[in-house]
C-alpha cells in the first residue's frame, strides 16, 4: 500500500536560493581612524564580517556600515590591534546574534551579548537577533496597569503603568543611577534588563554592589559597554539590551528595561555617522542619530503577551532640558522625570522635580481620587515655590492669602513625603495613604 505523504517544500527552497554556496573574500585596504576600507567583498548594511590576522587565534569580527567608491565601509565590534594592509576578510552572510536564555539572570554581558563572568555555559539559551523592529502598533495592547515602582515621589505623583515608556534627565552627578537602582531592586517586574552603556569602567561594579545589589541582581541581567570600548560596541550595547528585554516579553514576562544612558548612544552613533561621512547637523549630531533614536525607544512598551516598561536616562548638557537629544528624546517618549541639581544640592533625594515632570498615562490609569490628592500636592508646591522669596525674607504676613498659608502649613511635610533613601521601599498601598494622609490633614 503506497502512502502519499504531502510535505510543503516551499520554505527549504527559499533558504537554498538565500544560501551563499560561495563566500567572496575580500582585502584590507585602507584604515582611518576606526573605519576599514574593504575591497571585493558583497555585504549588506549590519552584516557581520571576520577579518583574519595572522597570528591570531580569533578573527576580528566587524560589521558593514556604509559602502564608498564600491568598497565596503567596515567598523570593529572589538579591538583593530594586528591588521594590515591585505588582511583576508570573509562576510559571515547574517547579522549579529545573542544567546538568550534564563541562565542568563544574574549575569553582566558585555556590549555584544557575551557573559564578562567565566562560570558561563555558552552553549545554553536560544539564538535570538539584535536588531529587531518594533511590535506592530496595532498589535500593541493598551496600557491600563499601574506598575508600582517604591519610589513615593513616582508612585503618588508621577505613577508609571506597565508597558510605559519614561525618560529619565538629569546632569551629571545628580543621582540617575541611584534612582535606577531604588526602582530595579523594589520593582514588581519580573525581571530587570539594564543596559550601562558608556559608562565608566570603575562605575559598573560600584552600580552593581552599591545601587543594585545582591537583592536586585538575583533577577537582573546587565549589559556594560563601558566608555573604552569602540563606537560600535557602544551602540550594539543599547541594541543587545532591547533584545533581551524583547526575548522576554515575548516568553509572556513584564520586564523592566532600564538604559543609562541615550546621549552616550547617541554619542556612538555620532562617530559612526561622522566617520562614515555624514555631515553634522544638530549641535554636531548627524541626521542618522536622530532616525535611529525612535528605531530603539519604539521597540520597547507592551506586546502581545508580555510588556516591556522602560526607563531611559538622559544625560543633559549643562543642565539644559532643551538641548537636541534631550528634546527628540522627551518627544518620543511617554513621560520625563526631571532631576535638579537644585534639590540635589539641598540634600533632597532623589531630587525629583515633580513640576517639571509628567507621566502622560498616569490621567488614564490612577483612580480620580488618587489624581485629585496628587494635583492638590502639586498645586500647593507650586504655591510655595512662587511665594518662596517673600517667605523666606519675612516678607508674607500670615492670613493675607488662605493658599499660601496652607503650602507653607504642609510644605515640610510634602518634602518629608517627597524625600526617600536609596534602601527605603515604600509599598504603593502605603505610598497612597501617606498621599490621602497629607491632603487630608490640617484642612
Amino acid at each position: 500500500m503506497e502512502i502519499k505523504v504531502d510535505i510543503n517544500l516551499t520554505p527549504y527552497k527559499e533558504r537554498v536560493n538565500r544560501a551563499r554556496v560561495i563566500k567572496p573574500i575580500g582585502k584590507v585596504t585602507r584604515v582611518i581612524g576606526l573605519m576599514i576600507e574593504v575591497q571585493g567583498i558583497i555585504a549588506r548594511i549590519g552584516e557581520v564580517c571576520d577579518i583574519v590576522v595572522q597570528g591570531e587565534l580569533e578573527p576580528v569580527r566587524t560589521e558593514v556600515v556604509g559602502f564608498r567608491d564600491k568598497h565596503s565601509l567596515l567598523m570593529p565590534l572589538g579591538e583593530l590591534r594586528g591588521i594590515y594592509p591585505g588582511c583576508a576578510v570573509v562576510p559571515t552572510g547574517r547579522n549579529l546574534t545573542i544567546k538568550v536564555g534564563k541562565h542568563l539572570w544574574g549575569k553582566v554581558l558585555d556590549g555584544l551579548g557575551r557573559p564578562l563572568e567565566e562560570d558561563v555555559n555558552l552553549s545554553l539559551g536560544e539564538e535570538f537577533a539584535v536588531d529587531n523592529r518594533p511590535p506592530n502598533p496595532l498589535k500593541r495592547r493598551r496600557i491600563d496597569t499601574v506598575l508600582p515602582t517604591g519610589v513615593r515621589a513616582m508612585d503618588g505623583l508621577l505613577t508609571c503603568g506597565k508597558g510605559q515608556r519614561i525618560g529619565i534627565f538629569a546632569g551629571s552627578g545628580v543621582g540617575k543611577s541611584t534612582l535606577l537602582g531604588m526602582i530595579a531592586r523594589h520593582g514588581s517586574a519580573d525581571v530587570n534588563v539594564i543596559a550601562l552603556i558608556g559608562e565608566r569602567g570603575r562605575e559598573v561594579l560600584e552600580f552593581l554592589q552599591e545601587d543594585l545589589g545582591p537583592e536586585g541582581m538575583d533577577r537582573s541581567i546587565i549589559v556594560a559597554a563601558t566608555s573604552d570600548q569602540p563606537a560600535l560596541v557602544r551602540l550594539k550595547g543599547a541594541f543587545v539590551a532591547t533584545a533581551v528585554a524583547e526575548y522576554f516579553r515575548d516568553q509572556g514576562l513584564d520586564v523592566m528595561l532600564m538604559m543609562d544612558s541615550v546621549t552616550r548612544f547617541a554619542m556612538a552613533q555620532r562617530e559612526v555617522g561622522l566617520a562614515v561621512g555624514e555631515p553634522p547637523a544638530t549641535k554636531g549630531y548627524t541626521p542618522s542619530v536622530f532616525a535611529l533614536l525612535p528605531k530603539l525607544l519604539e521597540r520597547s512598551g507592551m506586546g502581545q503577551r508580555g510588556s516591556i516598561t522602560a526607563f531611559y536616562t538622559v544625560l543633559v548638557d549643562g543642565d539644559d532640558l532643551n538641548e537636541p537629544i534631550a528634546d527628540a528624546v522627551r518627544g518620543i517618549l511617554d513621560g520625563h522625570i526631571v532631576l535638579t541639581r537644585t534639590l540635589a544640592s539641598r540634600n533632597h533625594y532623589p531630587a525629583i522635580d515633580v513640576l517639571q515632570s509628567v507621566s502622560r498615562l498616569m490621567p488614564d490609569i490612577a483612580s480620580e481620587e488618587h489624581k485629585a490628592q496628587a494635583g492638590i500636592i502639586k498645586d500647593l508646591l507650586a504655591t510655595y515655590r512662587q511665594s518662596e522669596d517673600l517667605i523666606n525674607i519675612g516678607a508674607y504676613v500670615k492670613g493675607s492669602n488662605p493658599k499660601i498659608d496652607e503650602a507653607i502649613e504642609k510644605y515640610d511635610r510634602i518634602l518629608s513625603f517627597l524625600k526617600q533613601s536609596p534602601s527605603e521601599y515604600s509599598r504603593y498601598e502605603e505610598t497612597l495613604n501617606s498621599l490621602a494622609a497629607l491632603v487630608a490633614g490640617g484642612r
